[in-house]
């Protein structure tokens, strides 16, 4: 089963891509994704 994450920027904090993940998965979802605020790849960090 699958649930839909936010994902949020750890430098400026602002929530910019919403994507989905296993429910069971035990970690919190980190990617590095381009974040448009701060114009530059960042690694963004899941949130409710």
């Amino acid at each position: 089963m699958r649930e839909d994450v936010t994902l949020q920027c750890s430098e400026c904090k602002e929530q910019n891509y919403r994507t989905s993940r296993e429910r069971s998965a035990g970690k919190k979802l980190q990617l590095k994704k381009y974040c448009p605020r701060c114009r530059k790849h960042t690694v963004h960090r899941e949130s409710k």
